[in-house]
């Protein structure tokens, strides 16, 4: 019967994982598109970037909610369709994939780290409550929302290996922290040179090709402007 209900269930988590709640709640309350501004990352942290707290914060929630949902439903009535503890944290990895490469939002996802500490909330709320507070204190003293989520990522497995062991869970957890650092490539970047938004801080979207193009033409004539003037008033002079 496993084998029955595993697909089924792992297809499932994948499925409300692919809800990108970034996206839903700036639709319903009337915000940009998280997509066209800051990062262009949708979740949580790029929402709070439009200045709308509310929406932020209920974007956090219910990306946090769709990772743990779907594993602590496993967790609690797999048993009884016969799904072991392997197919719970393949159910959680589909949640957390679901949100990284959504099928409703043409495979453009977050980084995936409120959904992920959902998903460890379910399999193990000890880790996760370890793993969130190591994600607040670098938060806190560094105010970068990218830094303390690599850092957390990095942590997560060995918080696991050191405390309880080698346990299924690792089958869900170490694919998350990897992914979840590979998607902060660009923020890495940003921050070793030194322009990473800081947490709270508003960004403005950035300017369309053809608006640079239109700027540096302008600033072509500007420059062809200001060739003329000494001409003109050369030639005034001349009269004078």
């Amino acid at each position: 019967m496993e084998t029955l209900y595993s697909p089924a269930a792992v297809i499932a988590a994948y499925l409300v994982g692919s809800l990108s709640f970034a996206v839903i709640v700036s639709r319903l309350m009337g915000l940009a598109d998280p997509r066209s501004y800051g990062s262009g990352n949708p979740g949580a942290t790029n929402v709070l970037r439009s200045g709308n707290r509310a929406a932020a914060v209920l974007t956090l929630a219910l990306d946090a909610l769709k990772g743990y949902v779907p594993a602590l439903a496993a967790l609690v009535y797999g048993p009884a369709f016969g799904l072991g503890d392997r197919t719970v944290a393949l159910v959680g990895l589909a949640a957390f994939l679901g949100h990284l490469w959504p099928v409703f939002f043409r495979f453009e996802g977050g980084k995936g780290v409120a959904t992920a500490a959902g998903v460890l909330m379910a399999l193990n709320p000890w880790l996760g409550a370890t793993t969130l507070a190591s994600w607040l204190i670098i938060a806190a003293f560094f105010r970068y929302s990218s830094l303390a989520s690599i850092v957390a990522a990095g942590f997560a497995p060995f918080y696991q290996l050191l405390i309880w062991g080698v346990e299924p869970a690792l089958m869900c957890i170490v694919p998350m922290s990897l992914l979840l650092i590979w998607r902060h490539e660009g923020n890495i970047r940003k921050l070793l040179a030194g322009t990473e938004s800081k947490i709270g801080q508003k960004a403005a979207p950035a300017a369309p090709a053809h608006d640079k193009h239109a700027h540096s033409h302008s600033h072509g004539h500007g420059h062809g402007h200001s060739h003329a003037k000494p001409h003109a008033q050369t030639h005034r002079k001349g009269h004078k």
